[in-house]
């Protein structure tokens, strides 16, 4: 039987030189030991784990505190709806019964006013006493019933017309007054009974619903 040929090793030859066939053994058993598959070898198990994927971007609308998919909904603010006076400064004759009293007793008609204006946080007693105070103590009851035709504006949207409020009511206070009264009175807040009269009427102009006897009930003998 002939030898079998056998293809000699390459440090039997004699121009094997190891200084240039380390580098390609050593690259060999790298890749023995981490196949070049795109990912990394389980330990364990030997078997390579792929690569993790990239994270998604979820676009919460600005949002990033809030879950995927949840929107807040905010209520949209109240905003007084501009409008004007329904009457004007000087149709005091529109109401004689109460351009009388104002021309007598303007601390009563302010006190009126202011009490429905702040919705019963103050009493017509007490704004019309002191009213009259910084009246005799001063002489200018304006610098006081001015705060009042402001708020006033502010509660029903109305413009600073046909002056600024502190002009308006240092020139024309009895008709400013009689004016602001008029404003209420048409708006359905009726000053001369009071905060307490007007949520009264309020209440009992609303329907009331009638409750339903309850079905299926029996009377028991």
């Amino acid at each position: 039987m002939g030898r079998p040929d056998r293809s000699p090793s390459p440090r039997m030859n004699n121009n094997y030189n190891p200084i240039f066939h380390a580098p390609e053994e050593k690259q060999v058993q790298a890749e023995q030991k981490h196949p070049n598959n795109g990912g990394r070898v389980d330990q364990p198990s030997g078997v390579p784990m792929g690569r993790p994927g990239q994270p998604t971007n979820i676009n919460t609308g600005g949002m990033g505190s809030q879950p995927y998919g949840v929107q807040m909904v905010r209520p949209p603010p109240v905003i007084n709806q501009p409008s004007n006076w329904t009457s004007g400064l000087f149709d005091c004759m529109h109401d004689g019964e109460n351009a009388i009293i104002t021309f007598c007793f303007p601390f009563v008609t302010f006190g009126q006013i202011a009490e429905v204006v702040d919705e019963g946080a103050t009493s017509c007693g007490t704004s019309g006493m002191l009213y009259g105070l910084i009246c005799c103590l001063f002489g200018i009851p304006c610098i006081y019933s001015c705060t009042f035709r402001a708020k006033l504006r502010n509660k029903y949207g109305l413009p600073d017309a046909p002056a600024p409020d502190w002009i308006t009511h240092c020139f024309c206070e009895y008709c400013a007054l009689c004016q602001e009264y008029r404003e209420l009175k048409n708006r359905g807040l009726d000053p001369s009974i009071g905060w307490i009269g007007n949520v009264q009427k309020q209440r009992m102009g609303q329907p009331q619903e009638m409750m339903a006897p309850p079905m299926g009930q029996r009377m028991m003998g």
